[in-house]
């Protein structure tokens, strides 16, 4: 944990937290309470309260989310209405959806999708996840098969409408939302490019509109605004 002053530079660390194996990912609840940290090579998910005023965390009740053993947990969303968490799993690609309650900080699985495509045959090797701005389509990357799998989201339930595969770049470890909703952006880390399409409004299908050169294994894309 790094203070960052009022001039924007980044301070001496005030805390070191051990992690299990692997930890891969870290972020705030939406109400910025909590926060959580996965770790992929332990299957499981550390919970935090997080003291915004002093800039420390210290371990929630329960400390830990456990996931079924080699599923992996890489990358996690919450849902913009605060009352869901999804889950991709490297290592089994398992797409796990969560109910959160944001009193306590806890997390109960309800629904297990996938975000390999149909037919796959192959070791799952999933990477990403991201969400559009509203909530209602859920995207996920699979590096194997080299695809993205699309899912509509029921915003009361928070489950999971398989919505079908496309292809794309070749092993898509990133990909990116814009802020509008209207475009992603992929890239894979043996293609060495970019593939930008176009996000149906309505149905939430993804349609190819260019692919761009992206330098030697690109692994990670953001959308940032000038204001």
């Amino acid at each position: 944990m790094n203070p960052i002053g009022a001039d924007g530079i980044v301070g001496a660390p005030t805390q070191v937290i051990p992690t299990g194996l692997n930890a891969h990912a870290f972020l705030p609840s939406p109400d910025n309470a909590y926060v959580f940290a996965t770790n992929l090579g332990s299957d499981q998910i550390l919970s935090f309260r997080f003291d915004p005023t002093k800039g420390v965390v210290t371990p929630n009740d329960p400390a830990v989310v456990k996931v079924a053993e080699k599923n992996g947990p890489r990358h996690f969303v919450f849902h913009p209405n605060g009352k869901f968490v999804y889950l991709v799993n490297e290592l089994s690609a398992a797409l796990l959806v969560f109910s959160y309650d944001a009193a306590h900080g806890t997390w109960r699985e309800v629904q297990q999708e996938s975000a390999l495509p149909e037919k796959f045959d192959g070791k799952p090797w999933a990477a990403d996840l991201h969400l559009m701005p509203d909530g209602r389509f859920l995207y996920a990357s699979e590096r194997t098969s080299s695809t993205i799998r699309a899912f509509q989201v029921d915003a009361g339930s928070g489950r999971l409408t398989p919505l079908g595969s496309v292809p794309t770049e070749k092993q898509p470890r990133g990909f990116a939302i814009d802020p509008s909703g209207r475009l992603l952006a992929a890239v894979g880390e043996l293609s060495n490019a970019m593939s930008v399409y176009a996000i149906d409004g309505e149905s939430g299908a993804l349609k190819f509109l260019q692919s761009y050169p992206a330098g030697k294994k690109p692994n990670w894309v953001e959308f940032v605004s000038f204001q």
